[in-house]
């Protein structure tokens, strides 16, 4: 008998689960598994850590970028929640083979990226995800980096992949994370996490300082 009510009770659960992340799906990841998981992180994001968040002003269609400071291990969370489109991340291999993690950042086509050698084929891949049309994210500092610690000097990959595609880059600035600076403490502690939009930023046109200062002022960081 308590068997059957235990069974009962994890099916309704489970179901209430796929139901709410349906409902609260926004991006169109292709699938119905992968568009729950992106419902169900939304909510998380919106529910438990009380996300206040412009929506990132990305076109209907076409490639993009997001450029976004790099502040906790929450952050490619907060910025999925904040887009209407699918977004694909380049981080760190590290990051991406994380025990527990690996499968999520592969649903989501994420990139990852070796910060100890040549990024050539990340770049290759990002490239070939933006002449598709999709939307890549990447976090110029190169890791996670708060505003009150030592200046710092942006990567260029950035500005690289805006002039070989053409795509705009489209900057976002995080605050008010709790348990900023670190990756899990800052998924498991609740916070009132903030993330603010802003006009994307034609770095194709411009010389990678110009591309790169641009960034920084909206990151609240030096580049040098």
């Amino acid at each position: 008998m308590l068997i059957s009510f235990l069974l009962i009770a994890t099916v309704l659960f489970l179901s209430s689960l796929v139901y709410a992340g349906i409902r609260a799906n926004e991006a169109d990841w292709g699938s119905t598994h992968s568009n729950i998981i992106d419902g169900l992180l939304r909510l998380f994001c919106l529910r438990y850590h009380r996300l206040q968040a412009q929506t990132i002003p990305l076109p209907t269609q076409g490639p993009a970028i997001i450029a976004s400071n790099h502040i906790s291990g929450l952050d490619p969370f907060l910025i999925f929640a904040s887009s209407k489109r699918p977004v694909h991340f380049m981080i760190a291999a590290d990051q991406y083979y994380r025990f527990g993690m690996n499968w999520l950042f592969k649903l989501a086509g994420c990139i990852p990226v070796d910060m100890n050698g040549r990024s050539d084929s990340a770049i290759r891949a990002a490239l070939k995800a933006l002449e598709q049309g999709k939307v890549v994210a990447l976090f110029p500092q190169g890791g996670i980096h708060r505003e009150h610690e030592p200046r710092i000097r942006l990567k260029r990959g950035v500005h690289k992949l805006a002039e070989m595609s053409g795509a705009a880059v489209y900057p976002v600035h995080i605050s008010h994370v709790r348990g900023a600076g670190h990756v899990a403490k800052s998924v498991l502690m609740r916070g009132e996490a903030k993330l603010e939009s802003f006009d994307p930023i034609a770095c194709a046109s411009m010389d990678h300082r110009t591309c790169l200062d641009v960034l920084a002022r909206h990151f609240k960081v030096h580049t040098h």
